[in-house]
This record gives C-alpha cells, structure tokens and sequence, in this order.
C-alpha cells in the first residue's frame, strides 16, 4: 500500500498570535535578515495577506511585493507588519 503525502505548509500551523510570535522569535535568533523576512511572509500569510496589509495601512499587492523573496522592504514596512501580526520588535 503506498503512503500518501502533502507538502509540509509552516503558515497552515501558525493558528494563534502565540504561535507567530514563537516563529517569528525563533526566526530572529537563529536566521539571517532574508530569513526573518521570509518568516514575516510565513506569518502573514498564515493570518491572511488582506488583513494584515489592511492593519499595517498598506496595499495587499505592495505586501506581496515587500516580502517576495526578492523584496526589500523597508524598516517601517518590516515594523508596521510585525505590529500587524501581534507582535511588537525589541533589540535586546
């Protein structure tokens, strides 16, 4: 009997801010800039791009775009999507 399997998806198991916030953390400790920003993609995608672009007071489509993999989103992009995901930044 062959085993059936799907694609593992980080963004469909981010279910609660807590959740993100552990993510988001653990990308910050461990990875580089691109990383964290790839995990801010993660995140945002997992809360819905619409609602996120929409508390971060930015167009979906520039959401997209900041966080593509090629993007380069500035430092108030970055912080009004961490703010937008429940979390807050802090340099320690």
């Amino acid at each position: 009997m062959a085993i059936k399997t799907k694609p593992f998806t980080v963004s469909d198991h981010l279910n609660s801010h807590e959740d993100i916030r552990i993510f988001l953390q653990e990308a910050n400790d461990t990875g580089t800039e691109a990383e964290f920003i790839h995990a801010l993609n993660t995140a945002a995608r997992a809360k819905g791009m619409t609602e996120v672009a929409k508390i971060a007071g930015v167009t979906r489509a520039s959401l997209y775009k900041s966080l593509a993999e090629n993007g380069n989103p500035n430092f108030i992009t970055i912080s009004k999507v961490v703010k937008a995901l429940g979390c807050k930044l802090n340099v320690a």
